[in-house]
């Protein structure tokens, strides 16, 4: 007996288009889930203690559809939260925010909340390591800007201008280099700017 070959026309599926992005080091991971897996990595390998902060909340509802799924469905900050990460690195304290801005040219301030500032300039005053780290998340550029830094431009904000432009980062900040293991190495960064004087 022959065989009889038919054909078969199975629906071609095409394949979605490639999200294009401008960094390979940095796809799919957004500003904090870098720096928690960098952190991660400088803790497990005793060069750093470096954890983002708990949000202080107070649970004013619970639904409770069933034990294993209760959802908190209102809830207050207790307290301004002051900034995202702070620990320690060779003896010295470390406290930064970490921001990012999807504008090309500058970093709005009102991405920031006063308190930040005040809080990050009395880590400085105070002989600790204070900066933010911006994430120009289009141009794929993660910036560190010290608290000094931060504050000068807070001042000048109340007075008119209200962002720091990229120039400024690319002038008084550091950018901050990508890698695989450690995600985005600022304190590559730190040792330059605070150790290296």
């Amino acid at each position: 007996m022959g065989m009889v070959m038919t054909m078969v026309n199975y629906p071609i599926k095409k394949a979605p288009p490639a999200k294009t992005s401008v960094s390979v080091a940095n796809r799919g991971m957004d500003l904090e889930e870098a720096i928690n897996q960098t952190n991660e990595y400088y803790v497990s390998n005793d060069v750093a203690h470096i954890y983002k902060k708990p949000i202080p909340i107070q649970v004013v509802k619970v639904d409770y559809e069933r034990r294993s799924a209760a959802r908190i469905s209102e809830a207050y900050y207790k307290v301004p939260s002051t900034t995202d990460y702070n620990g320690i690195y060779r003896g010295r304290y470390i406290d930064f925010e970490a921001k990012e801005t999807r504008t090309k040219t500058a970093f709005p301030l009102k991405n920031m909340h006063e308190h930040q500032v005040v809080h990050l300039e009395s880590i400085r005053r105070h002989g600790g390591i204070g900066f933010i780290i911006v994430q120009f998340t289009l141009l794929g550029k993660v910036f560190l800007l010290d608290a000094e830094h931060v504050s000068a431009f807070w001042k000048r904000g109340e007075e008119g201008r209200r962002s720091i432009a990229l120039v400024d980062f690319e002038t008084l900040g550091r950018q901050i280099p990508e890698g695989y293991v450690k995600r985005l190495d600022y304190l590559k960064v730190v040792d330059e700017y605070y150790f290296s004087k």
